[in-house]
């Protein structure tokens, strides 16, 4: 197969495998369970942008990965997916979002169900606790599904420290993040510190690392890879902080505000309190954790974050960021197509308007 001409088509064949047998083993047993499955398998498959298994994908192949161990390594990659469905699930259900990608989230939808069907207890209750288990569920399976991987023990074996540790940092991320919303910590330093771990770790850090591994790459190799998405994964945070107040949400499938709705405390918001005054500052903390922002509202944020240079000081960090990554990225030393693939994608994740 020409796996590199529809990468993301042949993540979605194997996932859409895996998700199909896995669900019916529990169905059989367990009917009742089908909704979640379904939901599950719907959350998954209807969209994104596989990134994660993508750039798994290419450090394998620049690193030297044998074309026999192809159909096990997409497999192992697609595995990342059901990482993301369960950080992007209990991320909504965290900050009490309303959706994702143009849908109503899961814990939403399970709330709605429940009050259509006038079910005992509460709407919200139900909606948090199904969301909470369909999130655990897709942890669960993405182990599964890893560990089935059809490849040599030794060839799985060189991966799981990489797949160990980004499990614990996504965690690790996400707790710090709900961390500075309620200590209202606003500095630079701790906002990197969550986007590398949040996003960049999972997102292309790790993803580098563990390709890598099943193709049996270097130290070095490892190490420079591992560089190229630590500051790439930032830079690609950065955007997304830049969109959850800019963006267009047609375009993100998310409403315009809500990371300040949210109280997230990015490097955007910590540069502009940095930079405002006094008048400016109490735009900025006065919108934060408000859930009843009106455009208004966002609007006079925006104008205030572009007034104190915060908008272009991120994008300049965002090109930085970008610079050093493709440094790294060319000590690796990688094989093509995989070194242009890597670079292209660097400048997609960076540029993006959605």
């Amino acid at each position: 197969m020409d796996y590199d001409a529809d990468l993301p088509g042949h993540v979605e064949r194997v996932l859409s495998r895996f998700l199909r047998e896995a669900g019916a083993e529990i169905e059989a047993t367990e009917p009742g369970f089908a909704s979640g499955v379904d939901a599950l398998t719907e959350f998954v498959l209807r969209g994104g942008k596989r990134l994660r298994p993508t750039f798994a994908w290419w450090a394998w192949r620049g690193t030297g990965g044998r074309a026999g161990d192809a159909e096990g390594v997409l497999q192992a990659v697609a595995s990342l997916e059901l990482v993301q469905a369960c950080a992007l699930i209990h991320d909504d259900l965290i900050d009490s979002s309303d959706s994702r990608r143009g849908r109503p989230t899961v814990h939403v939808a399970y709330a709605d169900l429940h009050t259509s069907q006038q079910w005992a207890g509460t709407a919200a209750s139900y909606g948090l606790a199904a969301a909470v288990l369909i999130g655990d569920l897709a942890l669960a399976w993405a182990d599964d599904m890893f560990g089935a991987a059809p490849l040599p023990s030794p060839v799985l074996g060189a991966a799981r420290p990489a797949w160990r540790a980004m499990r614990t940092e996504v965690l690790a991320g996400q707790y710090l993040d709900v961390h500075m919303q309620v200590t209202e910590d606003a500095s630079p330093e701790a906002a990197l510190r969550v986007s590398r771990l949040k996003t960049a770790a999972y997102t292309v850090e790790r993803p580098l690392h563990l390709g890598a591994a099943l193709a049996g790459a270097d130290v070095a190799q490892v190490a420079a890879l591992r560089e190229f998405g630590r500051d790439l994964g930032i830079a690609f945070q950065l955007r997304d902080d830049l969109l959850g107040v800019f963006g267009d949400p047609s375009v993100t499938g998310k409403p315009a505000g809500d990371d300040l709705r949210e109280g997230k405390r990015t490097l955007l918001i910590a540069l502009g309190l940095r930079q405002a005054d006094a008048t400016q500052a109490g735009v900025i903390t006065n919108a934060l954790g408000n859930v009843a922002l009106s455009e208004k509202d966002i609007e006079q944020v925006r104008d205030v974050l572009r007034e104190v240079d915060a908008v272009s000081a991120v994008e300049r960090h965002i090109d930085e960021l970008t610079g050093s990554a493709l440094t790294s990225l060319a000590r690796a030393e990688l094989t093509e197509p995989a070194a242009t693939a890597l670079a292209e994608l660097a400048a997609k994740a960076t540029r993006r308007t959605f």
